[in-house]
C-alpha cells in the first residue's frame, strides 16, 4: 500500500479539486483575530475548516475511486490541516480505499449474521466469478432482506441492492441483479412496511404513504403541526412535556430524554448543538433507516422542535455511510424545509435561527458511540472520549450538546401533540409509549415493527408470520450483536427496559433476530466476535487485545476444542472488557457470547452450516 503523505510528487486530478471544491463550498475563508499569536491562530484556523475534513475525503474517494496521494494533499492544504493527521482520518474509515482501484465499482457484501443466514458467502463467491471486485462486508443495515450488497461507484452516487419482495418472500440477490442495478444505476426500491398503513401506528403511520420526496404530502398527513404547536408552547414548555413523558433514550442506554435537554438548555454563555445519531450499525438494526428513507421529513421537523427547545441553532445528523438512499431523501428534506423557510435564520416566522448539517460516516461502527461520533464530526479519528465530561456540558467542539438517535426524535412530535401525560398512558409505568423492532432471520415477514411496550417476544415473533414450516426456533439474538441470546423459554417476556433487565437481557437498539435449530450456532457467534474484533478502534488495551483473544477462542471451537476447555478464558475477557474498556463497545464485546455459553449453544455446530452456499429457505 502506498504511503500518503503531504507534498506528493504527484497532483491532484481537475476530477479531484473539483469534488474537494465542491464539499467544502459556502464555508468562506478563516479567520484570524488580530491580537491572536500565530500558534494559536493556527490552531483555530485548523479548527475552523477541519470539520469539514471527512466530507472533503467522501468527495475524493467518489471522484478518483481511492484517496490518493495528491488528492490527499490537495484537500489538506485547502483545509490546514496537518497531513499526518489526515491520513490517520482517512485509513480510520473502512468505506474509504487507500490505493489505486481496480475496478469502477467495488461491491461490498454483508457477510454478518442475518445476511450469512440467506446464503451471502455464496454470493460473494458467483460475483467474483461474475468479475466483480467483492468486499465482504459488516452489517450493511438491510438484514430484513439480506443479503445486502452496498456499490460504490467511482465518478458516481453509492447503490445499494438488496433482494425483493415477491410471492416466495425476499431474494436472495442474484449476480444479474447486481449487474442490472450497476448498469442502470437505481438502488433496490425501499423496502414496504408489513405493518404499511395500519392504524395502530404512530412513528412509522407514514412510511409507506405518503411521498418520501414531498413536503406538501407531508403536510398533508399531520406534518409540521408538532413545528407548530412547539413554538407555540415555548422552549420550557416542550423539555417539560418531554420530561412528564417519560421518553427514555432508543438507541440502548434508555437515559431520561427530557432530563438531558434539559442540562443542555441550561448551560449559558456559549453556542448549544444537537446531534442526531443516524449511524446505526449494530448488526441486525435497520429501524431508523426505515424511518429516513419512509418519512424523512419527520426527523426534520422533530430535530428542528428539540434544537429550538434546548436552544441550539446549529443541528448535525450523523447518517452511516453505508444508506445511500437515507441520505439523499434527507438532503433533499433538508433542502426543501429551508427554501419553504422552515429552517434557516427565521424559523416558520419565529424569528428564531436553526441550521441543519448533514454529515456522511464512512463504515465504522465505533462511531455510533456519541463521543467518538462528536470527533469524526470534527474531522478527527472517530476514537471515543473519556468520561465525564459528559455532552452535556462538553459535546461536539466542546460545547454544550444533545445527542439522540433517530426514533428518540421522532417519538417527540406525538409527545408535543398529545401532551407528556397522554404519551406517558401507553405502554407501561417505567417503559411509556411505542417501540419500533427490527426483526429478521428465520420469521416468514422480516421488517421493522412498532408496538407498545409490553409486548411479548411471541408477539413480535407472530406478528411477522412465525418461522417457516418445518422450522423449530432454537434461539433469539436480542438486543444486537452487543445485547444476548435468549431461549424459548423467554418467548413471553414483556419487552420493556424493565423486564429485559431483571431477566439479565436488554432492548438495546431493538434487534430480534430469529435462529432455528439447523442454524450453526458456533459460527453465528464466531462472526459476532470477528465483528467486535474489526471494530474496535484500538486506543484501549482491555478492547483491542481481549476481542481479539475472544474471536480466536470461538475460533478453536469451531475446530473441535471444548466450552469446558475455554470457559475460565471467555469469563476472564468478559470481566477485563466490561471493568476496563473506555466506551461501551469493549464493554457489552462479550453479551452474546457468555449468554450463548449459558444457553448450550455453543456445544456444538448444528446440523447445517451457516458458510454454505444455500439461501436459507
Amino acid at each position: 500500500m502506498p504511503d500518503l503523505y503531504f507534498g506528493a510528487t504527484e497532483e491532484a486530478t481537475e476530477a479531484e479539486r473539483t469534488a474537494v471544491a465542491e464539499a467544502i463550498a459556502g464555508f468562506g475563508a478563516v479567520t484570524i483575530r488580530e491580537t491572536e499569536r500565530l500558534v494559536h491562530a493556527g490552531r483555530t484556523r485548523t479548527r475552523e475548516r477541519r470539520h469539514l475534513l471527512l466530507p472533503a475525503l467522501h468527495a475524493l474517494q467518489r471522484a478518483a475511486g481511492w484517496i490518493s496521494p495528491g488528492g490527499l494533499d490537495y484537500a489538506c492544504a485547502e483545509l490546514e490541516v496537518p497531513p499526518a493527521e489526515a491520513y490517520g482520518v482517512a485509513s480510520f474509515y473502512h468505506l474509504f480505499t487507500h490505493e489505486p482501484p481496480t475496478a469502477a465499482d467495488t461491491v461490498h457484501v454483508c457477510d454478518d449474521v442475518a445476511c450469512r443466514l440467506f446464503g451471502a458467502v455464496g454470493l460473494i463467491e458467483d460475483l467474483r466469478a461474475e468479475g466483480h471486485h467483492v468486499k465482504a462486508s459488516p452489517c450493511l443495515g438491510q438484514c430484513e432482506r439480506g443479503p445486502a450488497i452496498l456499490v460504490q461507484r467511482t465518478g458516481s452516487l453509492d447503490l445499494t441492492v438488496t433482494a425483493v419482495d415477491d410471492d416466495a418472500g425476499y431474494g436472495p440477490v442474484t449476480p444479474a441483479e447486481v449487474a442490472t442495478a450497476i448498469a442502470e444505476k437505481i438502488s433496490t426500491a425501499s423496502v414496504t412496511l408489513p405493518q404499511a398503513g395500519s392504524s395502530d401506528l404512530r412513528l412509522l403511520a407514514r412510511v409507506g404513504v405518503v411521498d418520501p420526496s414531498s413536503l406538501e404530502d407531508y403536510r398533508a398527513h399531520g406534518g409540521y403541526q408538532a413545528l407548530d404547536a412547539a413554538l407555540a408552547m415555548g422552549s420550557d414548555q416542550v423539555i417539560a412535556e418531554v420530561i412528564a413523558s417519560g421518553l427514555s433514550g432508543r438507541g440502548g442506554a434508555a437515559f431520561p430524554t427530557g432530563v438531558k435537554w434539559r442540562g443542555v438548555a441550561d448551560q449559558e454563555g456559549r453556542p448549544h448543538h444537537l446531534v442526531c445519531n443516524a449511524d446505526e450499525s449494530e448488526p441486525g438494526t435497520f429501524k431508523d433507516r426505515v424511518v429516513m428513507e419512509g418519512d424523512p421529513f419527520s426527523l426534520v421537523e422533530a430535530m428542528t422542535v428539540a434544537g429550538l427547545a434546548i436552544g441550539a441553532e446549529q443541528g448535525w445528523l450523523y447518517i452511516r455511510g453505508e444508506y445511500p438512499v437515507a441520505t439523499a431523501r434527507l438532503a433533499h428534506a433538508i433542502t426543501d424545509a429551508g427554501a419553504a423557510g422552515l429552517l434557516g435564520d427565521d424559523v416558520a416566522g419565529s424569528g428564531r435561527r436553526f441550521h441543519l448539517h448533514l454529515r456522511s460516516g464512512a463504515g465504522a461502527y465505533i462511531c455510533g458511540e456519541e463521543t467518538a461520533l462528536f470527533n469524526s464530526i470534527e474531522g478527527y479519528r472517530g476514537e471515543p472520549r473519556n468520561k465525564p465530561p459528559f455532552p452535556t456540558t462538553h459535546g461536539l467542539f466542546g460545547e454544550p450538546t444533545a445527542i439522540n438517535n433517530v426514533e428518540t426524535l421522532v417519538n417527540v412530535l406525538p409527545v408535543v401533540l398529545m401532551g407528556g401525560e397522554a404519551y406517558a398512558a401507553e405502554g407501561t409505568e417505567r417503559s411509556p409509549g411505542t417501540k419500533l423492532f427490527c426483526l429478521s432471520g428465520r420469521v416468514n415477514q422480516p421488517g421493522t415493527y412498532e408496538v407498545e411496550f409490553g409486548a411479548t417476544l411471541r408477539d413480535l415473533i407472530d406478528l411477522a408470520g412465525g418461522l417457516p414450516d418445518g422450522r423449530e426456533l432454537r434461539a433469539v439474538m436480542l438486543g444486537g450483536a452487543a445485547g444476548s441470546f435468549v431461549g424459548p423459554e423467554s418467548l413471553d417476556m414483556p419487552l420493556t427496559l424493565e423486564d429485559t433487565r431483571a431477566a439479565g437481557a436488554s432492548l438495546g437498539s431493538g434487534v430480534i433476530m430469529v435462529f432455528d435449530t439447523d442454524d450453526d450456532m458456533v459460527d453465528t457467534v464466531r462472526r459476532i466476535a470477528e465483528f467486535f474484533r474489526d471494530e474496535s478502534c484500538g486506543q484501549c488495551v482491555p478492547c483491542r487485545v481481549g476481542t481479539v483473544r475472544q474471536e480466536e477462542v470461538l475460533v478453536r471451537l469451531g475446530r473441535g476444542s471444548t466450552i469446558d476447555d475455554e470457559r475460565d478464558l471467555l469469563d476472564d475477557l468478559a470481566m477485563v472488557m466490561a471493568d476496563a474498556s473506555i466506551c461501551g463497545l469493549g464493554q457489552t464485546a462479550s453479551g452474546a457470547v457468555r449468554s450463548a455459553i449459558e444457553l448450550s449453544l455453543l456445544t456444538g455446530a448444528g446440523a447445517g452450516s451457516t458458510t454454505d452456499r444455500g439461501s436459507g429457505a
